[in-house]
């Protein structure tokens, strides 16, 4: 079964953290979502999310794949944790799949991960590090994968289910949200 970490920081988007986790795990996908405290999480539009468990333990595992939900403050929480970017980088540097949507994309690139990738994120964030992106909602290159924000969550959720359990899983999966 496909592993996935889903980091969730104070002030992460809500609605692109559901989905994502949600959206798994209608595909089967083993999801854990983490605190990088053991609070709850308080989204940005004040919806409090309770994690599974907090990353110090979350970190224990493998994982097939780590997607960060963005937001700010949420992004920039992500982004200063030093536990967050070592795991991006060697999953990355292992060709494991990293995905990011919204601002956290700037975490890709603050590692040094979106290095000669294409990417997306919500429009301006990658811009102002001196990122080009594309203005599409979901890029791939490689292992990476980028969404551009809340309108874009569903149809990046649903690549990531392509990427881990297979075209047939997303239809699925597709099929039952009636889109």
């Amino acid at each position: 079964m496909a592993s996935v970490l889903v980091p969730l920081a104070q002030g992460c988007e809500e609605l692109e953290a559901i989905t994502i986790i949600d959206l798994l795990r209608r595909a089967g996908v083993d999801v854990t979502s983490a605190g990088l405290d053991e609070k709850h999480v308080k989204a940005s539009r004040g919806v409090v999310l309770v994690p599974d468990t907090d990353i110090d333990s979350a970190l224990q595992k493998q994982y097939d794949m780590i997607v960060l939900p963005g937001g700010l403050p949420g992004a920039d929480h992500l982004d200063a944790d030093s536990r967050i970017r070592e795991r991006l980088i060697q999953m990355a540097d292992e060709g494991q799949y990293v995905a990011a949507i919204c601002a956290a994309p700037k975490v890709l690139a603050s590692t040094g991960i979106l290095k000669d990738k294409k990417a997306t994120c919500y429009p301006g964030v990658l811009d102002a590090i001196g990122v080009n992106s594309e203005a599409t909602a979901v890029v791939e290159d490689g292992n990476i994968i980028t969404s551009r924000g809340p309108g874009t969550a569903m149809d990046f959720a649903l690549t990531l289910i392509e990427k881990l359990v297979g075209k047939e899983k997303r239809e699925e999966v597709e099929k039952g949200l009636v889109r």
